[in-house]
């Protein structure tokens, strides 16, 4: 029998209302012994005192929900308890649950589990969830919710359903061939698989934009020492994140902020300056940050974006700045507030992290540039959000490559087969044996 889970639902510490939620075949139970109510009414909310089962001691004036599975979130019997949010009294009403011999605590994501183990989700939707709770931006709540209301199932089980229907007349055909087309059905059913591959390449080809957008755009800030590198950091953090010197190689590590920039989700990181002939150094202080640089320079080559910072009052520019510069960087010219002696870079944008100049213009043209990259202005339908729902594309394509190739039609239905259990991966509810209805459905076998 399936064990009745608790847990805290809200945040921990302290509250005006904490909810305690408690789901599974037990949770009706205990509810009645805690409030001394026998009757269920579900969504009605009730004042209530809920009374320890032994003692009989109040452990709070709580507010209680019941939902009747499978009306409720998890699909079971479910009771939400909304009771007062400080730590003594949330303590001692876990406490009394765990006194419930088949109740126990919940585990991470398990009232989500049981919520698609009981078919009122599938994984994207649930995926959706997940990424809504974590989302720290409004570009990232948007894709959450998107997801979670079923965009990205209702394109899934779409691609599923032509193809069980395209399956379903192969195999119809295969069965019970038809005598007036000797060359069999195929012929007719490529361009609809050939459309569907497309269709699917189409979706893959979104230069990554839904996993970029969950987990964050990666912003390098790249320079020679002392360029102002952790004072733009903390310009755009708005608080002192890194120590900022004119000591030289004071920077030794990568430092990371995770900043909000007109809704996208940036993961700044601030790096060692270049200095690439302290990497031969011996000394054991050189050593440091000669793994500071190295740091810096992988930093870069992984970054979705570089900020390359030059010193103004240089008399050239730092060579080893220039020689990252690519499509993906934004070049900054800094300190302008004490003059400018080098000369300036093509596109680049004046500032002064002292007297805040420019930083503007700068942020505009980094907004504009993760706009290309995410392509939110130009982008249709839904995205990619995770690597395994990739990875099973790539494979339900190649299974769909291998069906148009093969020689023989039972070979091509064996890879339509294998590309609906790729696109049932994704949301764990394609299921081949609903073919047989598409059978009945649309050929009248047996009449």
């Amino acid at each position: 029998m399936e064990q009745t889970i608790y847990a805290l639902a809200t945040a921990k510490g302290v509250s005006g209302v904490a909810i305690i939620r408690v789901s599974g075949p037990s949770a009706f139970e205990s509810y009645k012994a805690l409030t001394g109510h026998k009757n269920i009414e579900p969504r009605l909310a009730k004042r209530i005192d809920l009374k320890h089962t032994v003692s009989r001691e109040t452990v709070d004036k709580a507010v209680t929900l019941c939902f009747k599975g499978p009306k409720s979130f998890t699909g079971e019997d479910v009771v939400e308890y909304h009771i007062h949010g400080g730590p003594a009294v949330i303590d001692s009403m876990l406490d009394v649950l765990s006194a419930f011999k088949d109740h126990r605590l919940a585990q991470p994501g398990e009232f989500t589990r049981r919520a698609f183990e009981n078919g009122k989700m599938d994984l994207t939707e649930a995926e959706g969830l997940n990424d809504l709770i974590h989302a720290q931006t409004s570009l990232q709540k948007e894709q959450a919710l998107n997801q979670m209301s079923g965009a990205l199932t209702e394109l899934y089980e779409g691609w599923g359903d032509e193809l069980k229907t395209i399956l379903a007349h192969l195999e119809a055909d295969l069965e019970f061939p038809d005598e007036d087309m000797p060359d069999g059905i195929f012929p007719s059913l490529m361009p609809k698989i050939i459309a569907l591959e497309s269709a699917i390449n189409d979706h893959l080809n979104d230069n990554r934009r839904g996993e970029l957008l969950r987990d964050g755009i990666k912003l390098a800030i790249i320079g020679a020492p002392n360029a102002g590198k952790s004072s733009l950091l903390n310009a755009l953090a708005q608080r002192d994140v890194a120590i900022v010197s004119d000591i030289a190689g004071t920077t030794r590590d990568v430092m990371e902020v995770h900043l909000n920039i007109s809704g996208y989700p940036v993961i700044l990181s601030d790096t060692a300056g270049l200095r690439p002939e302290q990497l031969s150094n011996e000394n054991a202080q050189d050593a440091i940050e000669a793994e500071g640089i190295r740091r810096a320079l992988n930093c870069a080559r992984t970054a979705d974006i570089k900020v390359l910072v030059y010193d103004s009052t240089q008399p050239v520019l730092d060579p080893n700045t220039a020689a990252l510069e690519d499509e993906s960087s934004i070049i900054l010219l800094n300190k302008i507030d004490a003059g400018i002696n080098v000369p300036k870079p093509e596109n680049a944008i004046e500032i002064s992290v002292k007297t805040q100049e420019g930083l503007d213009e700068f942020l505009k043209a980094l907004t504009k540039k993760i706009d290309v990259i995410l392509g939110q202005k130009t982008s249709s339908g839904p995205a990619l959000t995770r690597e395994r729902h990739r990875e099973a594309l790539k494979s339900c394509q190649q299974s769909l490559g291998r069906a148009l190739e093969a020689e023989l039609p039972e070979m091509s239905a064996e890879d339509l087969r294998i590309a609906i259990r790729y696109l049932g991966k994704i949301t764990g509810r394609v299921d081949v044996e609903d073919l047989l209805d598409v059978i009945f459905k649309d050929f009248c076998i047996g009449k």
